[in-house]
């Protein structure tokens, strides 16, 4: 899977997902279901799947005796900073605990599921040729 195509079938998927969060959170006006600032967790996990997935693909276009190194590296350090912005949130705002870590893994895994995924693809290419 080329880089233009992931990010086309990414915006896609996440926009759909955006769509239905949006939509969960305008139709219950009075209740709040959605943690302060969702949408920064969404932008940030959202530019941090991307960077996470470019830099497994120069490692997979690199050769494969170093690809499954940078891939695993690289998420990894996407879980890391993932785990750092979730103690960085949640020391400045006080949010309910499970209310956070449905919202915050379903986003999590939404994306790396759709990054392994795509890695896979490629990873199967690579070995069929």
């Amino acid at each position: 899977m080329s880089f233009l195509r992931f990010l086309v079938i990414f915006a896609i998927i996440s926009t759909v997902c955006g769509v239905v969060f949006y939509s969960v959170e305008s139709l219950n006006e009075k209740n709040v279901i959605l943690i302060p600032k969702f949408w920064v967790i969404f932008g940030f996990l959202f530019f941090l799947t991307l960077i996470a997935y470019s830099v497994s693909l120069f490692g997979i276009k690199k050769g494969p005796e170093s690809s499954a190194f940078v891939i695993i590296g690289a998420i990894a350090v996407k879980m890391l900073f993932a785990m750092g912005f979730v103690l960085a949130y949640l020391l400045k705002i006080k949010v309910e605990a499970v209310s956070f870590a449905v919202q915050f893994f379903s986003l999590y895994f939404l994306f790396t599921a759709f990054e392994v995924y795509a890695l896979l693809c490629n990873l199967r290419h690579q070995n069929k040729t």
